[in-house]
């Protein structure tokens, strides 16, 4: 069996190394690069735009492109992230949780150091998974019902106690607070409308994107501006210490382990479809800082927290072709476009595409180790330009953050209401900070909430209404119990600090 596996992914690789298919490959995975710093845009909209180009192509070369877009905007979404505190993709809002703080110490090229070759390690790794654990894996994933996928993002949100050093609390108000901006627009079983005010740019709901570029960008902004009014300007933060020096060796080993774990987490979580990078990210976080010898660390520039968090996103994205390839179910709203491009070049994914069509499946495997190679040799001589970027005076760097900030809410649906929600929650999260109230839990709790509210009812349909539904069933039980075990640590682990505080 393992040799027949070899032997068509010598074959992958024979077609994939053809001049047109590397070509296209590089196309896809420095365009993925590029619209991953960008904030806002997104692979999403990319591939979207792109497709109607990819007519008449071969359709290898087609999904070979499509495919780098899809998990080459991973590798650029932690850019902006680490640099100036903006997320390029959703997925990669926890990477500012200790990568901006790293740029802040002078440790910015570091940071992009660990999280390129972190994308590196994880999307060779899931490339590797992909070929042998596809089918049993997409076989164990179709035992998955509404009531454990319920469990999976109620693990996920317990996990925010995590994310909250100063009180769990706080963290599971932030997480609600989240969960009701979720419920806001069209509620998808019944078309009810909820809370728009009789607004019609929220019938969609709250789009995730323009709080997270609200309360990370705009918060900055708030932030900078405040300390240069109050203390005056400083040298750029990349020449306050450590300036000049790339990624050390130490930090390197310190990084191996959170890369393993990080991989294998983002490869079961992208299996799974419905959650993706965002789920894997907060996922991998939270057990990274749970085994960390050291979790006081953690947001304040730990390079665990990136070296995790960048494994398991693009662990992520490549496990999310392992249901499109084997079953033909997409695992999040890029795979569904590749679904449609699939279906539009006649090719049927599921359980006979390895049969019917073996060279594509295994020229597009193949094309996930060249693509990954094409990533790490494009992003690491680019760490030191980038991180240039901190070398730009503070005042003209926070215009610079600012223009961005509107560029990439205005550009998605040319919507003023999205401009002003942007700035609203870019004050909020300004005030939260202050207080410490941590702003990651809310994006969870926003970007979960509709799928959590749509497995409660199909649970509850499912079960007539029964909630033992959650606890009946073998699967869902045991991550019950796991979400139940997070959130008791994590208040335990809070209040055998406090005494120790006061005491000092």
């Amino acid at each position: 069996m393992d040799s027949h596996i070899w032997s068509n992914l010598f074959m992958g690789f024979g077609i994939a190394f053809t001049l047109q298919n590397l070509w296209w490959l590089f196309v896809g995975v420095f365009l993925g690069t590029v619209v991953g710093v960008l904030p806002g845009l997104g692979s999403l909209s990319t591939m979207a735009i792109l497709m109607p180009m990819t007519f008449g192509m071969d359709p290898i070369s087609a999904v070979i492109m499509l495919t780098g877009i899809h998990y080459g905007s991973s590798y650029g979404g932690s850019t902006t992230s680490i640099l100036v505190n903006i997320p390029g993709e959703g997925s990669s809002m926890m990477t500012c949780m200790d990568g901006y703080p790293m740029a802040k110490q002078g440790r910015a090229k570091a940071a992009l150091a660990t999280s390129a070759i972190g994308s590196f390690f994880a999307g060779t790794v899931s490339a590797l998974l992909l070929m042998f654990l596809a089918i049993p894996i997409s076989s164990l994933g179709m035992k998955f019902g509404p009531p454990e996928y319920f469990a999976v993002m109620l693990l996920a949100l317990t996990m925010v106690g995590s994310l909250s050093t100063e009180a769990p609390l706080k963290g599971i108000f932030m997480v609600l607070l989240g969960l009701l901006l979720a419920v806001i627009g069209t509620e998808k079983q019944t078309g009810q409308i909820r809370f728009t005010f009789g607004v019609d740019d929220l019938m969609d709901g709250v789009n995730f994107i323009v709080v997270a570029i609200g309360m990370f960008g705009v918060t900055v902004v708030m932030d900078e501006s405040e300390r240069i009014w109050r203390f005056g300007f400083k040298p750029p933060r990349d020449q306050i210490k450590g300036a000049g020096l790339w990624i050390t060796w130490s930090e390197l080993k310190q990084s191996f382990m959170p890369y393993v774990r990080g991989t294998f987490l983002g490869f079961a979580t992208g299996v799974l479809p419905g959650l993706g990078g965002m789920t894997a990210t907060l996922l991998a976080y939270g057990v990274e800082k749970q085994v960390s010898k050291h979790p006081e660390t953690f947001g304040k520039g730990a390079i665990e927290g990136v070296a995790s968090v960048e494994a398991s996103n693009n662990a992520a994205n490549g496990a999310n072709l392992v249901p499109l390839m084997t079953l033909g179910i997409p695992g999040n709203a890029s795979t569904a476009l590749l679904l449609g491009a699939f279906i539009m070049y006649g090719l049927k994914p599921g359980p006979l595409l390895m049969e019917t069509n073996p060279e594509f499946f295994w020229a597009v495997v193949a094309s996930l180790y060249i693509g990954n190679v094409m990533l790490l040799i494009l992003n690491l001589p680019l760490v030191n330009l980038f991180a240039k970027l901190l070398d730009v005076p503070e005042a003209l760097l926070n215009g610079l953050v600012l223009a961005l900030c509107v560029l990439g809410v205005y550009t998605r649906e040319s919507s003023m209401v999205e401009l002003y929600l942007m700035i609203l929650f870019g004050v909020f999260g300004y005030f939260a900070q202050r207080y410490k109230y941590p702003v990651a839990p809310l994006l969870l709790g926003l970007v979960l909430g509709d799928m959590l509210e749509q497995a409660l009812l199909r649970s509850m349909s499912v079960s007539n209404g029964d909630p033992t539904i959650f606890f009946t069933r073998p699967i869902s039980l045991v991550i019950m119990i796991a979400a139940g075990i997070s959130l008791a640590y994590s208040f335990m682990k809070f209040y055998r600090r406090r005494p120790e505080e006061n005491v000092g």
